[in-house]
């Protein structure tokens, strides 16, 4: 049998995988660092494709860090594979092949952070250059630009997506204490194709606007998305306005659905119906803690209080879908039904995936087609 050296000789290409096995289920060894054991836990393979994370490479990943090797740098080292891999013979010479390397990279790199806990200058670096990844892909692409929403807290980065024909609504998509703009691409996309315009926004506290532009959480920001419905008025007054919320934000989209009567349709993906109380979880409530800035664990309790999905005195009115995974680890399906049986919409429907997972991650073309076709029947009316 012909060795690498031979067939590279002849001008063949010969790509060394890790040949480890894949972890894309299973727990995680503990041997492995406790951050280690962590990021396989949290960090599904279907968590890492929704994200924007190719299947190949969320399998080598997990794969080498199961291994030994730590998360951040195998993250980081196989973003720069995927931009210059062993096995091209020449720079890329076809629109699509530069566009499939940006995104992956870009993937990549913001799973590379997603272990850090605050928000340091390393951070914030790997998240810029992933940020960079995706606007080169994005203007090769075609069908999203980026947009910065200037509101009375700040500025506001998001990502909007156009419908593929006549648009018949828009809508508002937000991720949670974790997942942000760049991760929920594949939703813009899955709502663009059924004729909806999408703002897939960095809220206040969220990915670029917090990491790039210092826009932290804070008690009022519901003004701050008051802003951001008066932009998308601006930008299409005739079309009515859905939101989606995916984990942690879909409290605050049943929240500023409650309020705000321009959002006629709210789609709720994982959220709870008590976000302070997440303080139980103390490495998780360090992430909510980062998402207010620099502050206390009192004010971090404080801010969060304001969001309340489940007021009495304000309950929800506008059509509502909630979504809950009956596998969550996150969410549980009492919490889910607590704030589904509280919401005073006439018009409200629950779907739980049996076997879903937080956000239903491993259910994304069911889901996406449920959130799609849902919104688009509300909206076009």
């Amino acid at each position: 049998m012909a060795s690498a050296a031979d067939l590279n000789a002849v001008g063949m290409v010969v790509r060394q995988f890790s040949g480890r096995r894949s972890l894309a289920h299973g727990e995680p060894a503990e041997s492995l660092s406790p951050e280690s054991q962590a990021a396989l836990r949290q960090l599904s393979l279907e968590r890492l494709m929704a994200y924007g994370v190719h299947h190949a490479d969320a399998i080598e990943l997990r794969a080498r860090v199961a291994s030994g090797e730590p998360w951040k740098e195998t993250a980081t080292e196989l973003a720069e594979t995927c931009l210059n891999p062993p096995e091209s013979i020449v720079s890329p010479t076809t629109g699509a092949t530069l566009i499939n390397r940006l995104y992956r990279s870009s993937a990549l790199l913001r799973m590379s952070q997603m272990m850090m806990l605050t928000d340091v200058p390393e951070r914030k670096a790997i998240f810029a250059r992933a940020g960079e990844l995706f606007r080169e892909a994005a203007l090769a692409d075609g069908g999203r630009r980026d947009v910065r929403i200037e509101t009375r807290n700040g500025p506001l980065i998001g990502w909007h997506f156009a419908a593929t024909d006549a648009p018949v609504g828009q809508v508002l998509v937000i991720g949670g204490v974790e997942g942000w703009a760049m991760d929920f691409a594949e939703m813009g996309v899955a709502l663009a194709a059924r004729n909806l315009e999408v703002l897939v926004l960095d809220g206040p506290g969220q990915g670029e606007s917090r990491l790039l532009l210092g826009h932290y959480l804070s008690g009022d920001w519901v003004d701050t998305y008051r802003d951001v419905l008066d932009w998308m008025e601006q930008q299409s007054p005739h079309l009515p306005i859905g939101m989606v919320g995916n984990s942690m934000g879909g409290s605050f989209a049943v929240h500023l659905a409650a309020v705000d009567s321009r959002i006629v349709a709210c789609c709720d993906n994982g959220g709870t119906s008590m976000p302070a109380m997440a303080k139980a979880n103390a490495t998780f409530f360090l992430k909510m803690t980062a998402h207010v800035g620099n502050v206390s664990e009192d004010e971090a309790v404080a801010v969060w209080s304001t969001v309340r999905p489940t007021d009495p005195e304000h309950p929800i009115q506008a059509p509502l879908l909630v979504i809950q995974g009956g596998l969550d680890p996150l969410i549980t399906n009492a919490d889910a039904t607590f704030l589904f049986d509280r919401a005073a919409s006439p018009d409200k429907e629950m779907v739980i995936f049996s076997d879903g997972d937080h956000c239903v991650y491993n259910h994304p073309d069911d889901k996406l087609a449920l959130i799609g076709d849902w919104l688009r029947s509300r909206l076009d009316r």
